[in-house]
């Protein structure tokens, strides 16, 4: 049997991964044991009744207790969310790593994230040991985890997968200098220097529209998106909305701007490019990793960020260009027969 440890993701682009990993694995009817966030209970792929599930609390000590009471019960352990098991285990583990801020800090992190961000890589560190295998996304994580961790070279395989793109659909029109960013407000997103950047270009030229996708858990955010908005700048807050209710605006924006501060997979870059989006993006690595963008930017830059928007307005800008494929049967086909060579 294999354990499906996905205890850490409930949201965002994990969550769209583990919903994708899910369905594949009932699809190929693998055998499988699901370790799951309690949040998730009334939101996550159908799991056949032959399989089964447990939803807990995501924290250290309900995770050992789960493993110390299982440890001869599976033949792979598989880890979605960057931390092997507490306890070294009997069965193959693998360990799916995939976030940056086990590697390196965004100067936008506040001291309390700061804080939390250091304990989980002193979490990581203590059970590295346990994994035996590690699936990463892209190149530069690979690089970063062998010379962070000192994980050998040949128990890191690059196996990036993501659900295919939400397919085009006839009768919509791209609308010109929509700028669309589809995201949490994490303080690393660089929401604030984006709204702030978009101000100075509407100033400038009195052209486009910003659409921002910010729930109700980022009220910071929403207030000041707000107060532009009253102030006259056509800002608009999609509010969260779920990926196929996306399709419409990937249809029917322009661009799509991209201004995170760190990622480990750019999921939305693949999404839009896909539904005909051209990219405006930050020049960082995690970008070109990905796809090749129409027009990059400085993230740390109000200015180049302006300039990035302002380079929109010239007519024949470049398509963007996706660089990635998707793995996701092999990445099922080790975890059900997990011989790596």
């Amino acid at each position: 049997m294999v354990l499906i440890d996905a205890l850490y993701v409930n949201n965002g682009g994990g969550k769209t991964m583990l919903d994708y990993l899910m369905s594949k694995l009932e699809e190929q009817k693998i055998d499988c044991f699901y370790l799951l966030d309690h949040r998730i209970e009334g939101d996550c792929c159908a799991i056949k009744s032959s399989n089964k599930v447990v939803f807990m609390k995501a924290s250290l000590w309900s995770r050992y207790v789960f493993y110390k009471k299982n440890k001869n019960k599976f033949e792979t352990i598989f880890c979605l969310a960057n931390i092997p098991p507490n306890i070294k285990m009997n069965g193959k583990t693998i360990t799916y790593f995939h976030s940056t801020f086990y590697i390196q800090l965004s100067t936008g992190n506040s001291l309390r994230s700061r804080i939390i961000i250091a304990f989980k890589k002193f979490v990581l560190n203590r059970f590295l040991k346990n994994s035996d295998y590690w699936f990463v996304q892209t190149e530069i994580i690979k690089k970063e985890l062998q010379s962070k961790f000192s994980v050998k070279e040949n128990k890191i395989v690059i196996k990036p997968f993501f659900p295919p793109t939400l397919n085009r659909t006839a009768g919509f029109k791209k609308i010109p200098f929509t700028y669309l960013y589809v995201s949490l407000g994490t303080v690393h997103k660089n929401h604030i220097r984006l709204i702030d950047a978009f101000c100075q270009f509407y100033d400038r030229h009195g052209k486009g529209e910003l659409l921002l996708t910010l729930g109700a858990d980022w009220p910071k955010l929403v207030n000041l998106m707000d107060e532009k908005v009253k102030l006259g700048y056509p800002i608009k807050n999609l509010g969260y909305i779920k990926r196929e209710e996306l399709l419409h605006y990937y249809q029917t924006s322009e661009f799509l701007i991209f201004p995170s501060l760190t990622e480990s997979f750019g999921l939305g870059l693949v999404e839009v490019i896909e539904n005909g989006c051209k990219v405006i993006a930050a020049n960082l690595p995690y970008t070109f990793a990905v796809c090749n963008p129409s027009i990059v930017f400085d993230p740390y830059a109000v200015d180049s960020i302006v300039n990035g928007l302002e380079q929109s307005l010239k007519p024949n800008c470049k398509e963007s260009q996706i660089l990635i494929v998707d793995t996701v049967d092999e990445v099922v086909h080790f975890i059900s027969k997990p011989v790596l060579g």
